[in-house]
This record gives C-alpha cells, sequence and structure tokens, in this order.
C-alpha cells in the first residue's frame, strides 16, 4: 500500500482542519484532550451513579472528578509528548502545540507526569485506594500499553487500548465504593466495545493520515471491507451491552426509552456503511458514536437520579 493516496479519492472529503493551538485556552485544550476528558469524566459519572444506585456522595464525586480531570489530562498530555514526532506527519494534528513548538516538551513532560502521579496520590491521601488504583490503571493502559507498546506496532492497538475508558468508568465506581458493581462493569464492557468502532471509523475517513504516519490501524492494513466488518461487529456489541444495562436496578425501562433508539440509530449507521461506503458516511459513524455515547450516559444519570 502507498502511504501517498489521495485523500479525496480514498475518503471522499477535504483534509480534516488540523487541530490548532491558538489562544492560551484552545491551547491547554488542545494540550491536555480537555474534549476527551470531559467525555471520560462523564463516563466516570456513569459508573459512579450506577455504583451508588443514584446516591452519589458529594464528597466522592468532587474528589473524582478532580482526580480524573488530573489522571486523564496528564495522560493525555503524555500521549501528545510522546507522538508528537508522528503527529507531525499528520494533516490532523500537525498544528498541535509539541509540534509547532509552542510548548516546552520537556517542561510537559514534567508537568504531565506530576498530574498522573498527583491524581492517584490524592485519591490515595483521601483515603480511596481502589479509586487511586483504577486512576492508575487507566493512565497506565492509556500511555505504556496502547501509546508506547501497541499503536505504533500493532493491529489491536484501539482495540486493547479502549480498556482505558473502561478502567475510566469502573474508576467512578470505585469513587462511591462499588467499582466490583456488574453494572459498572457492564457500561465499562460498553466503552471497551465502543472505543474500536469510534477510532476505526475516523482512520477509515482519513485512511492516507493515518499511513503517512505509519500507524497500523486496522482500515490501514486491511481491505476496505474487512474493516467495516468489524466496525460492525463492535457495532453490535456496543448496542448490546448498552441494552442489556436495562436489567440493571438502578436504571430500568425509563432508561431503555433512551437507549433503544439510541441503539438503533448507532446499528443503523453503521449498516449504512456497509451497504454504500463513502468517506462521508466513515466520518458521520465517527460523530454518531459520539453522540451515541453521550445519549447512553445522559439516559444513565437521568434514569438513576430519578
Amino acid at each position: 500500500m502507498t502511504t501517498t493516496a489521495r485523500p479525496t479519492v480514498e475518503t471522499g472529503l477535504e483534509a480534516m482542519p488540523a487541530e490548532t493551538s491558538g489562544g492560551w485556552l484552545q491551547t491547554v485544550v488542545v494540550l491536555f484532550k480537555l474534549r476527551v476528558v470531559m467525555l471520560l469524566l462523564f463516563a466516570a459519572l456513569g459508573g459512579a451513579l450506577i455504583g451508588s444506585a443514584g446516591a452519589p456522595a458529594a464528597g466522592d464525586l468532587a474528589l473524582l472528578v478532580l482526580t480524573g480531570t488530573l489522571s486523564a489530562g496528564g495522560a493525555s498530555a503524555l500521549n501528545q509528548y510522546l507522538e508528537r514526532h508522528k503527529d507531525g506527519l499528520m494533516k490532523r494534528t500537525r498544528r498541535r502545540p509539541l509540534v509547532t513548538g509552542q510548548v516546552n516538551a520537556r517542561a510537559l513532560l514534567l508537568v504531565a507526569s506530576g498530574m498522573v502521579v498527583g491524581a492517584s496520590a490524592l485519591a490515595w491521601a483521601a483515603g480511596n485506594p481502589w479509586l487511586a488504583l483504577w486512576l492508575a490503571v487507566g493512565a497506565f493502559i492509556y500511555v505504556g500499553i496502547y501509546t508506547l507498546w501497541l499503536k505504533p506496532r500493532s493491529v489491536l492497538n484501539v482495540v486493547i487500548g479502549g480498556a482505558a475508558g473502561s478502567a475510566a468508568v469502573i474508576s467512578g465506581g470505585a469513587a462511591v465504593g462499588h467499582w466490583n458493581d456488574p453494572g459498572v462493569w457492564g457500561l465499562a464492557a460498553l466503552l471497551f466495545a465502543w472505543s474500536p468502532l469510534h477510532f476505526w471509523s475516523l482512520a477509515l475517513a482519513y485512511r492516507p493520515d493515518y499511513a503517512r504516519a505509519g500507524v497500523p490501524m486496522l482500515p490501514v492494513i486491511a481491505s476496505r471491507e474487512r474493516a467495516v466488518f468489524w466496525m460492525l461487529v463492535h457495532a453490535a456489541a456496543t448496542g448490546i451491552f448498552g441494552l442489556a444495562l436495562t436489567a440493571h436496578p438502578a436504571l430500568g425501562w425509563l432508561y431503555l426509552l433512551a437507549a433503544a433508539p439510541a441503539t438503533a440509530w448507532l446499528w443503523k449507521a453503521a449498516a449504512s456503511l456497509r451497504l454504500h461506503y463513502t468517506g462521508q458516511r466513515a466520518l458521520s459513524v465517527f460523530k454518531v458514536s459520539n453522540v451515541y455515547l453521550s445519549l447512553i450516559l445522559l439516559a444513565i444519570v437521568m434514569a438513576s437520579l430519578i
């Protein structure tokens, strides 16, 4: 496969706008991937609400938000530190602060490492060793297993790396003292199945970009048909895990009223990619997967509180 495939032919799209630093606030948002951090915190909140049956203590939630932000933000910055050279090869990431030299790489390494270690230390000092453990597990999976080991070497990178999102859910359960609740692990399984669908749809839409950087994502090293097939498998698994959460006492039929149409929408988007492939449809699956997860988490919040 050539790494100089024509983007408009391969994807049917213009090049994705580069992530740019802009002002200082935008620099912070990009550098620590705060949009992703917010989604992870939302997932952790879902784990906390399920684990506490909709009645988490305010102090537990405050500790979860503080330590979760530090750990996820620090791990995201370490990811960018380690991938700054490859980021310079991709149109989507070539204007990130570390690539352009706007931020000192060594300084960021110290700050990000301190955030990750400090998050677990703070949770431990607050008397919650299980939260400290799962925060550390999530950061280790994302930085050590995904970024350093699997992403540059294996097609299973986002499959196993998806466990970092699962750890965020379990940390939410740990924050309220119920990390081993079956519903918490059910939501963690949903995140595990969802992650490959989410990332492969983006990699499929921007296949030349990932190929140029030498990242062995499934859509880069396999045929488009095979990649779409496995995306359908993960879409099916994601929806099944999402619907199965209805059985949890903290959720029930009120949750299903929102989860069922959201799942049908996700399955329809994935199926349309199989039936009538275009680069625009691949990017649409990426966007739909984002909205789907947000809807599921919002349904958990509403059902568990009501």
